[in-house]
């Protein structure tokens, strides 16, 4: 069997399988078995598959047709221009999540931020991606998941960011109680959990069968966590520091209206996505 055939079969059975963009993914990960980048499979479709490579690649396949996540299989993710290793125990960093350490760095133009904080950090795909950004800058990052942390310092180490990136266990903002930091910060973000848990079924099975539920559910309302965010972070900023977080679809509404109930902020900012959803919500402390 060739290159270019053994790419045919398994697009066709992933495209059977309901897999989204079958032949992106049957050319990726046969590109992720061999080693070699897109231009070189392109020059070398009538080569032969051996046998080891082909065993390799219709385990990848089989894998992919079972809808576990392209990014699980390969191992890794691309974030911010860098690679991120990426486990069931971490949430799939995503495009989108690119605004807030857009944000973070529009917001570091403004001033010179001295200490950042990133909550649920998961992969710390925004922490790294923050730290890779702004080399003066300390970084606190927390997660309640112990194995999302050991993912979290693996590729923290990896994009040689681990001296500025202090990692944390526990829920949001309680890990950070004992280390004076209440009123110094100067930009707190995160990704929180921001799934409906009525909605977590409707989700495709990559998310909703191989991605930790943990890193996706807030609750009965998908605003559950940013709340509590929300309601919490002005003990901990710097007046003028600003809150950076994501939200859900059609969640913006909601979201402002906590900003706006609690008196702390100045009137925030919202950044959309690509596909023109409010995405970030930026709050300034008062």
């Amino acid at each position: 069997m060739t290159i270019a055939e053994a790419i045919d079969q398994a697009s066709r059975r992933l495209h059977a399988a309901g897999v989204p963009a079958a032949p992106f993914d049957a050319e990726l990960l046969l590109r992720h078995v061999l080693g070699r980048d897109r231009a070189w499979i392109i020059t070398h479709g009538t080569d032969p598959l051996d046998g080891k490579h082909l065993a390799l690649f219709e385990d990848a396949v089989r894998r992919r047709e079972k809808r576990e996540p392209l990014q699980h299989i390969i191992g890794t993710q691309e974030f911010w221009g860098l690679d991120f290793i990426v486990t069931r125990d971490v949430l799939i960093p995503r495009p989108e999540t690119e605004l807030a350490v857009e944000a973070v760095v529009a917001a570091a133009n403004e001033h010179r931020p001295q200490i950042i904080v990133d909550v649920c950090t998961g992969s710390a795909c925004i922490a790294v991606s923050i730290a890779k950004a702004l080399p003066e800058v300390r970084i606190f990052a927390t997660d309640r998941s112990e194995k999302a942390l050991e993912i979290a310092r693996l590729n923290a180490q990896r994009h040689d960011v681990s001296v500025r990136i202090r990692f944390l266990e526990g829920d949001l903002f309680t890990p950070l109680e004992g280390l004076d930091l209440r009123g110094r910060m100067d930009i707190i973000t995160a990704n929180p959990p921001y799934v409906r848990s009525g909605d977590l079924p409707l989700l495709q099975p990559e998310v909703r069968d191989y991605e930790p539920g943990i890193a996706l559910v807030a609750g009965a309302d998908g605003t559950e966590i940013a709340e509590r965010i929300i309601a919490a972070a002005p003990e901990y900023l710097r007046s003028g520091g600003s809150l950076v977080m994501e939200m859900g679809m059609d969640q913006a509404g909601s979201i402002v209206s906590m900003v706006e109930r609690t008196k702390a902020y100045a009137q925030p900012a919202l950044l959309k996505d690509l596909l023109e959803i409010d995405r970030v919500i930026i709050a300034k402390k008062l």
